[in-house]
């Protein structure tokens, strides 16, 4: 690193290390950190200031355990070039790395998603350490914006937590603009993702369009749309242990009438998409719940309903939940 002392964005971002990691560790019972990296800016920011934090303060993360993997997706002839760079620059900031390429196939949810999930996975692999990521507040707020244009509920509003199944994101106060002055500062050159710039991925339009939104609905959007997240995520946990109070077993193929009927909306509806998930998985949306919903709600004899990965029908005092067989399906 260039610099011997810290400016402000690059204290900023030690300092956000400092107050997350170290509860994230006593909770979890694991001292071992692995950075996802891109070589973007934020996860290069991210790995400096790691480095930064282990070496060279007397805080609670001096002699860290910290790594670094970088995940080739394949998706960019030059792919495993910027990938063997990114690596290198870890390298640099002596942070041990290795690469990982994964192959990544396009699922109903899009290319964007399926590189996430192979993205997640790989990252997952090996030993337990608690992976950070680094996803600041811009991140969070376009997240907000798309679960907005896709009409989702809180769940999807609340944006991405802090802390969740090994994963951290110690950044998510702290603005895109924080981590690329930090990298300035610490002397470090990133990797700009093409894709960010191609109108042919949902987020990559969003993101180049938060600059207007910003100055037609004003200043502070982004900070905002990341309190809006916060409301949401507090709205659905409440809702999943209420609903999880209910006494509904979503793995079972058969819900009782009687004990649906009666549950509030937000909460039977909120069950009855993680019940049609069991066999239907992210391609369940809102309009499967809804006709659903209209067995319990509005009977009067209606067949059954399709739903992806099978259907459902009312009988004897039960929805019955019926999955397709691999031969069934392809003969439809």
């Amino acid at each position: 690193m260039a610099r011997h002392a810290l400016s402000q964005p690059c204290l900023a971002l030690v300092r956000s290390l400092e107050s997350t990691l170290p509860e994230a560790s006593a909770a979890s019972g694991v001292t071992r950190f692995r950075i996802g990296l891109s070589g973007g800016a934020d996860s290069l920011a991210l790995t400096a200031a790691c480095a930064w934090a282990r070496d060279r303060r007397r805080g609670p993360l001096a002699g860290m355990d910290v790594t670094a993997r970088i995940v080739d997706h394949g998706l960019q002839p030059d792919s495993a070039a910027v990938a063997d760079q990114a690596a290198r620059r870890a390298e640099e900031l002596g942070v041990s790395a290795d690469v990982v390429r994964v192959r990544v196939d396009p699922s109903g949810e899009g290319l964007e998603a399926a590189a996430r999930e192979a993205r997640y996975a790989a990252l997952l692999q090996g030993d337990d350490a608690l992976i950070l990521l680094g996803h600041t507040l811009d991140d969070q707020a376009e997240t907000v914006l798309l679960g907005l244009a896709r009409g989702s509920g809180t769940r999807s509003l609340a944006g991405m937590p802090r802390n969740r199944d090994r994963m951290l994101r110690p950044f998510l106060a702290l603005r895109r603009a924080d981590t690329e002055q930090a990298c300035r500062d610490w002397g470090l050159t990133w990797w700009d993702d093409p894709t960010n710039l191609q109108s042919a991925y949902t987020r990559s339009r969003l993101r180049s369009a938060m600059g207007t939104l910003d100055e037609v609905l004003g200043p502070g959007l982004a900070s905002a749309l990341a309190r809006t997240a916060d409301l949401c995520r507090q709205d659905a946990d409440f809702l999943d242990l209420a609903a999880s109070r209910v006494g509904v077993d979503p793995q079972s193929p058969r819900l009782a009438v009687d004990l649906m009927a009666d549950v509030p909306p937000a909460l039977r509806h909120r069950l009855l998409l993680s019940w049609l998930r069991q066999i239907g998985q992210d391609a369940v949306t809102r309009d499967h719940v809804l006709a659903v919903d209209a067995l319990l709600t509005d009977w009067r004899g209606q067949q059954g309903i399709s739903v992806p990965g099978g259907r459902v029908v009312r009988e004897s005092g039960f929805l019955v939940r019926e999955r397709f067989s691999p031969r069934r399906r392809r003969d439809r």
